[in-house]
């Protein structure tokens, strides 16, 4: 079974722009699962749905695939589907 941190999945799929970017929003509670803020090391797993704060909206992804690195046959957007994105109201 592939083991990969959250922030590591972030940057590989580019949610993030960089893991740096991914690690300050998880430690920040940003990034959250059922509720719940998660962790720089919590480990991925398909099936996971994360609610993804950014500055001005949130994206609701399901993780579909789980990839150990980015490699050139590795697509980004099939890593995860977006379930929804709403504005930030604040």
């Amino acid at each position: 079974m592939v083991r990969v941190r959250l922030d590591k999945f972030m940057k590989v799929s580019r949610l993030s722009k960089r893991r740096s970017e991914a690690h300050e929003a998880l430690v920040h509670g940003r990034i959250t699962k059922d509720g719940r803020p998660l962790k720089p090391g919590y480990e991925v797993h398909p099936g996971d749905v994360l609610v993804i704060h950014y500055a001005t909206k949130y994206v609701t992804v399901r993780v579909r695939e789980v990839p150990l690195r980015m490699t050139p046959g590795v697509k980004p957007a099939e890593l995860y589907e977006i379930l929804s994105q709403s504005a930030d109201d604040a």
